[in-house]
């Protein structure tokens, strides 16, 4: 009885130990493709979490960047974030009005993340392209957060099945052999998860540090291209403590009706 009890206690502590379920720090338009100027307005939500099991969610302390790049141009949009409590923990959401077509790129660099469990910080370099009124030009352009993932597909009007490629780089530089995890947003999860493998997929990039994922369901999907930082930043009891940063890219794909 007490060997049972010992093994079935070791297990837990085994499974809950090595169990890895990817954090994404979430940048979500309420509409990916805006066409028309009277429908001009849409929302953005800020969320960190487990997008594909929808939850936990993930207290978000005050992001040090957010804003939208157009034609190479910056522009600071942190002022107009609005905290949203959820489940007790900070979120964010605003909103943004189009002016022009353009493909406008929001970005998002939120602040580090402690991540006990792995005695590491976590920060996730988020973006998101919105095109609107049918510009289609200037989704490839980079942020220049110090990783992010390079889009070598359009990454909007894309259809469930396409598949989206991309060049993970870190400092300007492609990253070669980088690690790439995807996840789907599973809104009201009304996907079920058969065994933990199906949460988090992952990809490796090649030696160019080019990676491709089908995906094979309508709705938002975000790539994360995980890279650990060269400098290391004091943990809460002021030891030193790896940085993980991710290069984080959220594309929306459609259903053909």
């Amino acid at each position: 009885m007490h060997v049972y009890i010992k093994s079935t206690c070791f297990l837990i502590s085994f499974f809950t130990s090595f169990a890895s379920f990817a954090h994404f720090q979430t940048l979500l338009p309420s509409q990916d493709i805006v066409s028309f100027p009277q429908e001009n307005k849409i929302s953005l939500t800020l969320v960190f979490t487990h997008p594909m099991e929808q939850q936990p969610l993930m207290e978000m302390g005050e992001p040090k960047q957010f804003g939208v790049l157009v034609n190479g141009q910056k522009t600071d949009l942190l002022s107009t974030l609005k905290t949203v409590k959820q489940q007790g923990k900070t979120t964010y959401a605003t909103e943004y009005s189009f002016t022009e077509p353009n493909d406008y790129i929001f970005y998002l660099e939120p602040a580090p993340y402690w991540e006990a469990a792995e005695n590491k910080w976590i920060i996730q370099y988020t973006k998101v392209v919105v095109s609107a009124f049918d510009a289609e030009t200037g989704w490839d352009n980079l942020v220049g957060f110090p990783v992010e993932i390079e889009p070598l597909v359009r990454p909007y009007g894309v259809w469930a099945g396409n598949v989206f490629r991309g060049i993970v780089k870190k400092d300007g530089q492609a990253v070669p052999y980088a690690k790439i995890e995807v996840e789907y947003w599973n809104e009201y999860n009304a996907v079920s998860i058969p065994a933990d493998p199906f949460v988090t997929q992952v990809i490796k990039a090649n030696a160019q540090g080019e990676f491709s994922y089908a995906m094979p369901r309508a709705g938002w999907w975000g790539f994360a291209a995980i890279v650990d930082s060269d400098t290391p930043i004091n943990s809460p009891d002021r030891k030193p403590a790896v940085v993980e940063q991710g290069g984080v890219m959220w594309i929306q794909t459609r259903d053909m009706q």
